[in-house]
């Protein structure tokens, strides 16, 4: 599972469902495992079987949709709503997924998924349907999110928009840091910064 994220091309899984919230993400009862390993099975799980039964997949769920793969899934707006559990970013990562695409999240998950190197990429809800549209036209569309332009672009069509992320997030997610490892790489500048100053 890799940690960094600069730029990610790929064919992407479309969820036009509204306010999809972190219960049915990662359902409660799937929360007592404390290691982030092992969630992506039950991703979305109530919605991907019949009666909870792995052997009975519904054929009609994104998931389950042979046509469509690849580590960008696009949901429809209000994504992530609900109680606060990290588990639902754990979830999404866990099962391949390294960007969520919506037209708006909300905030608990959008942190939750920062934390956790899944890049929520907020797009216009115009922007959004042009990705639906492409998507459902032809499953083979790819995405290409740009971390560091902070650009989203339908490959075939060249269809681009500009999104928004905090600086020192960006900074974590292009180079795989989380918050310590980001304190460490700094220590370095500011040991040597207070040689320069006591030098001089």
């Amino acid at each position: 599972m890799s940690k960094n994220i600069s730029i990610v091309q790929s064919t992407c899984v479309p969820l036009p469902i509204e306010n999809v919230d972190t219960d049915q993400i990662i359902p409660a009862r799937f929360l007592k495992a404390t290691s982030r390993e092992g969630f992506g099975k039950n991703l979305f799980r109530d919605w991907r079987y019949n009666n909870n039964d792995e052997s009975q997949p519904k054929k009609e769920f994104t998931l389950n949709d042979p046509r469509y793969c690849g580590s960008i899934l696009v949901a429809a707006k209000n994504f992530g709503c609900g109680s606060s559990r990290e588990h639902a970013a754990w979830a999404i990562k866990d099962y391949g997924f390294d960007v969520v695409v919506s037209s708006f999240f909300a905030d608990i998950f959008k942190n939750n998924a920062l934390n956790n190197f899944l890049l929520p990429v907020r797009v216009s809800e115009g922007f959004l349907q042009k990705i639906f549209t492409a998507v459902q036209q032809d499953p083979s569309t790819q995405l290409e999110v740009n971390l560091e332009n902070e650009t989203i672009k339908v490959v075939d069509t060249g269809d681009k928009e500009h999104f928004d992320i905090n600086p020192y997030k960006k900074e974590c997610m292009i180079h795989g840091y989380d918050d310590i490892d980001y304190l460490l790489n700094i220590m370095n500048e500011i040991e040597q910064f207070e040689d320069k100053t006591h030098n001089h």
